[in-house]
This record gives structure tokens, sequence and C-alpha cells, in this order.
């Protein structure tokens, strides 16, 4: 069996030809996309601001732009003959000795050099008795120094700054910043489209009814599609498919004329009836079966490649919900961001914290364990984490009750309490 990292790290390579040699970023499909609908997309172009910011030199406090040359001692008496404002700039002349009433944003008028904070004059002493249609004094309660409190034209952005690189991965923050340069639209990387597909003849479908014991709801594919959400792609969902050959080889093939990745759950196991594996090996090959870890030992990473013109990657998760969501977070999402042309420091990481273990633990050797726990975090900042008694793949209320995973190295065996472990917090709760 490959363990967790070797196979992270054979996916990643694996994608990264792909995105170089067999599908090529610089070759994949763009679009258009309104600024609204761009989170989390990945930009296909770099973004060259069309004007510096600030457009000009504007005050970053209320106060008064002072003209160039004053003296601007404690105690010196100004002259302040107009104001300024966010929408309505000044637009006289403004001579030594004189200044104008400025509000935080405003236009700073050119022969003026200082804004001096309100809280450094007597205004709060002359204020009500002040009739602004006429030049009144100020005194200065405190000295200035010359630039003080302007934000300077182009300080922030240059006019022609790159300011995003292509493959960025669209976050709020960068929304913020293309509105604030008039960027209503950006090109992105079109999304990729995944198919996804359940097996087995004991799923039902939502809304459909139980009708003998022997079956059960086919909750995997909510899970991956709730999973993938965040991501920039397009979910064809192909059901639920029986364990028949036949019906499974037409299904992935339909899929496979469509789809730039193909994720399916359970059937990848030994059994007498887990035929996907024959199947992917039919119409393409594994690079990977069988990884070291619990729960999700029966995972299958490969490529299908029959009668299409470019390979379709391939992930083949077990059938346990929790196999499931361990498998999806620790190489499905990862390989999508990378598949999805976001560049590598745009891509997700894991978030991964140290904490006290509350309770004892029993590991075996041989498997880097994913035990559902609750993490919390004491007065001090500090992590601890209680793990649950009993671990197996098919509890899925103690999943929906965990907030993290504690993460045992390959080669641990049993962990005792107080000890420090590795916690994989879920995406959903913490964000990193």
């Amino acid at each position: 069996m490959i363990t967790v990292e070797a196979l992270q790290s054979a996916i990643k390579q694996r994608v990264n030809s792909y995105n170089q040699n067999d599908w090529p970023l610089c070759k994949r499909p763009v679009s258009t996309c309104s600024l609204s609908d761009s989170l989390n997309h990945i930009l296909a172009e770099y973004v060259i601001s069309s004007f510096a910011v600030p457009r000009q030199n504007v005050s970053a406090m209320d106060g008064y732009a002072i003209a160039h040359n004053s003296n601007l001692s404690k105690g010196v008496i100004i002259e302040i003959i107009g104001e300024s404002q966010a929408s309505a700039p000044y637009i006289g002349k403004v001579k030594k000795g004189q200044g104008i009433r400025i509000f935080t944003g405003a236009l700073v008028p050119d022969r003026c050099d200082t804004v001096i904070m309100q809280e450094n004059t007597n205004f709060a002493h002359i204020k009500d008795n002040i009739d602004k249609t006429q030049p009144y004094n100020i005194i200065l309660s405190k000295a200035s120094e010359v630039d003080a409190n302007i934000r300077k034209q182009g300080e922030e952005i240059q006019e022609n700054e790159l300011v995003l690189q292509q493959g960025k991965r669209i976050n709020p923050a960068d929304i913020s910043l293309l509105a604030n340069l008039g960027i209503g639209k950006v090109k992105v990387f079109k999304p990729l489209t995944v198919g996804l597909l359940a097996t087995g003849d004991e799923l039902i479908a939502l809304g459909g009814k139980l009708k003998t014991l022997a079956q059960i709801y086919n909750s995997n594919t909510p899970t991956l599609k709730s999973l993938l959400d965040p991501l920039p792609i397009v979910i064809h969902d192909y059901g639920i498919v029986p364990d028949d050959m036949a019906q499974l080889t037409k299904v992935i093939h339909k899929a496979m004329q469509k789809c730039d990745v193909l994720i399916s759950t359970a059937g990848v196991s030994v059994g007498d009836y887990d035929f996907l594996t024959p199947v992917v090996e039919y119409l393409g090959q594994i690079n990977h079966y069988k990884v070291a870890m619990k729960p999700g030992k029966p995972f299958v990473f490969g490529e299908l490649t029959k009668n299409v013109d470019k390979p379709v990657l391939y992930f083949g998760l077990p059938g346990n919900p929790l196999s499931t969501v361990v498998s999806t977070l620790q190489f499905v999402i990862p390989a999508l961001w990378q598949l999805s042309g976001a560049s590598l420091s745009e891509q997700p990481k894991q978030l991964n914290v140290q904490a006290l273990l509350m309770n004892d633990i029993l590991k075996s050797t041989g498997r880097t364990d994913f035990q559902s726990a609750i993490l919390t975090q004491n007065e001090t900042g500090s992590y601890q984490v209680d793990g649950f008694s009993t671990q197996q793949s098919h509890r899925i209320k103690q999943l929906s009750r965990a907030n993290c995973f504690i993460v045992l190295p390959q080669d641990a065996g049993d962990i005792s309490a107080g000890e420090q472990v590795r916690v994989q917090p879920f995406p959903w709760v913490f964000h990193s």
C-alpha cells in the first residue's frame, strides 16, 4: 500500500503533468465572469490597474489641509478659507498661512502639503461659533510634520501596476480590490466538469422509499456535493448505478465524453460485486490502488483514456461515509484546486494544529489514522482535543458531532492522554 503522503505527492505530480502536457492551462477554455459571481474562480488573466490609487492626494483624517511653506509650530494661527468634502473638492487657491477644512477621503488642494488633525487644534472650542461662509482662524495646539495625514497619489497602487496574477483564486478581498478599480468582469478558467456516481444495488436515492431492510439511502453523493461546493466546478450527477459491469461500463463511458474528472463512491474493494476496478482498467488505467490509511484504505486514483481526446482523471472512493469524507479532504479537493488552474500559493492548504490529547487512544501500527474528535480552545489560547471512544467508518452521527480529525502517524501505536497530537479542523467549522 502507498502511504498517504506518497499518494498526495503522486496525485500532485500527475495533475501538474496534466496541466502542462495532457491538457495545458494555456489552452484551457476561458470565460468572462461578472465580479459578483467570481468568488473562488481562478483568474485566467493578469489584472492591471488603469489608474492610480489614490487617484490624487487625499486626506487620511478629518482636520485642516495647510498650505505649503506654512509655519506648523504649536500656537501658530492659520486662516481657514474654505472646505473640501469627499464629494466636493475645494477649487480655490490656498496661500501660505492659510488652510481649508477637510474631511477623510477628500482631495487635498495642490498647494497644500499637510493635514492637521482637528484634535490638534482649538476646533473643539470654536466650532459652535464658526460661520463657514466666512474665513475663520484656528490655533495649532500641537506642532506637525510636513506631509502628515495625507495619502499620496498612487501610494497604494500605481497606474498600469499588475495587481492580480493569473492563477489567483478570487477571494472576497480580491473582489473588493477589483471593484475599487472599477472592474466589473474578469476572465476566469472555465469551471471543470466533475461527474459523480454512486454504486450499489442496496442504494436508494433521496426521496425514494426503503422497501427492504437491506436498502439504505445514498448519502455519499449529497455529501460530496457539499464538500465540493466551494470549488469552481460544474457537477454532473450520474445517479446510482447497479452492481453490474455492463451498466457501469456504459455509464462511465458516457461520463467520459463530458467530464474532466469522474468521482465514484463504493465498488472499489475486492468483493465479488465490486466491479469498478476492472471497468476502470478496461477504459483506462489505475495509477494507485489502496492507501495506508484508516478509514479509506480502498482508494483508487486512475485515468480514463479509451476513445477520448484527453484523459479523464478518476477518483474511486470507498462507500462508508467517513471514508468518503476523509478521502475527499485528503486527495480529491487538493487535486481539483490544482487542476482548476490555481497557482501553488492559491491552492487552499489543510489547517493543522497541535492539541493536547485528553483521552487515551488505541491504535495499531501500519496505517495513518484519521480519528473523529472534538477540538476546543482554552482561555490561554491552547488547543485540546477529545477523541471518541469508538472509531468506525460507518458512524455518521459521530462524524456530525465531530469538528476535526486527529491525525495519527502510520508508525504510531497507542497514544496516551497528555500527549500532543496533530489535528486537522474541519474546514466547515474552522477557517484557515
